[in-house]
């Protein structure tokens, strides 16, 4: 069997149980009706943004031309993880191509045997992770082949009982979770988990892919959030945060928060970082605009999340499952790989784009068409999103 004849019947496997994943065109006239874009403050076409990132592609070039422990150590770069720092209340910050290059090689490095024990051969962490994690914290912990103790999905006594179980260990304990996870579309309890890894004197590694720019004060993400556990963990340099620029902030790549001398370690051991060219001066550029615009968007995040409120309500009245949601994430969870599809179809049809999530990216049995919400929907395209909604209901 040749590569072809494998991969031609690898496909077939995954289209008998409706899992074959195909690229679909984006039109951008289409945009007002798309409920699959991550783009929840739309500034991805907002135009100072785009001019900032010309501008500062003009005086850069439109590459870094290599790794930044190369060629590609721009003072852009430095002066954008200066201001990420300060927008994530942190006390230093590094800058990744991609949020999950961000997580699979950043965590990983927080995971290396060898960062802790001070002995050869190292350490073994204790990991602890939510059961819904994103793939990419999953990864990371493949790379650094370190077990996972998964808790509950958001389940803070779970977790509690889980590491009370290791109290009499020496290894080290990492808690690692997302903020908003962007399947589910709920919240994690910030301030409690912090009290808990503070307990247990247990470092945290938090992605706010979904939370940057709508959540926390100012947008600035709950991992900003001012909590005397909070500040307690930072004082150990045990509060790490990851976010992506990919989300809300309308732009690419991503971000590690941290200490000062962790983001050090980074630069040193995170592989990710090490052998990648750095992103392009035109992603720093709209990059930096668009976080200095972001904390004066209060009125759009709340109403972001009053429409989500109003549209978990109007979907509930039809008989839709939104799961566990209460952000602007509202997944419509359907059970079946087929129905899932057949629920994107329809809305589709309808004139409206929606992302088909199936497993392995949610538990099985649980397929949903997932609604990301953004400050340019109408009321208009929901009242829309609506009828279609109900007219699948009619016919199923």
């Amino acid at each position: 069997m040749n590569l072809s004849q494998a991969s031609q019947q690898r496909l077939d496997l995954l289209a008998q149980d409706s899992g074959k994943r195909v690229l679909l065109p984006c039109p951008l006239n289409q945009r007002a009706f798309d409920f699959s874009s991550n783009d929840y403050l739309c500034l991805a076409q907002r135009a100072d943004i785009v001019e900032a990132g010309h501008e500062c592609a003009k005086k850069y070039g439109a590459g870094a031309t290599g790794s930044r422990l190369l060629s590609g150590n721009l003072d852009c770069f430095e002066q954008l993880e200066s201001q990420v720092a300060q927008f994530k209340n942190a006390e230093a910050a590094l800058v990744f191509s991609s949020g999950y290059q961000a997580n699979a090689s950043g965590l990983a490095a927080l995971l290396d045997k060898s960062l802790w024990g001070g002995v050869v051969g190292g350490t073994e962490p204790l990991v602890f992770t939510d059961r819904l994690n994103h793939a990419s914290l999953h990864h990371a912990c493949q790379l650094a082949g370190v077990k996972q103790i998964r808790f509950r999905h958001n389940d803070m006594a779970h977790l509690t009982e889980l590491l009370d179980k290791h109290t009499e260990s020496r290894q080290p304990k990492i808690i690692v979770s997302e903020t908003v996870f962007g399947m589910e579309g709920d919240l994690l309890p910030v301030e409690q988990l912090a009290e808990i890894a503070l307990q247990h004197n247990a470092v945290v590694y938090l992605d706010e892919a979904h939370a940057t720019g709508i959540w926390g004060p100012e947008g600035r993400g709950l991992g900003a959030m001012q909590h005397p556990a909070i500040d307690a963990l930072k004082t150990l340099g045990h509060w790490v945060i990851m976010g992506t620029f990919s989300k809300a902030v309308g732009v690419s790549g991503a971000y590690i928060a941290c200490s000062e001398i962790f983001k050090q370690y980074l630069v040193n051991r995170c592989t990710g970082f090490v052998y990648s060219t750095a992103p392009s001066p035109f992603v720093i550029g709209a990059v930096g605009k668009a976080l200095e615009i972001i904390p004066g968007l209060n009125k759009e995040r709340g109403m972001l999340h009053t429409a989500a409120d109003t549209l978990r309500n109007q979907v509930h009245k039809l008989g839709f499952d939104t799961g566990l949601s209460n952000t602007h994430i509202v997944p419509l969870v359907v059970g079946s790989n087929n129905a899932c599809l057949e629920l994107k179809t329809h809305l589709q049809q309808a004139g409206i784009r929606t992302s088909a999530v199936r497993p392995p990216t949610v538990p099985p049995n649980a397929a949903r068409v997932r609604l990301a919400l953004n400050t340019g929907h109408t009321l208009t395209v929901y009242e829309q999103l609506l009828h279609a909604l109900a007219s699948w209901k009619v016919g199923t």
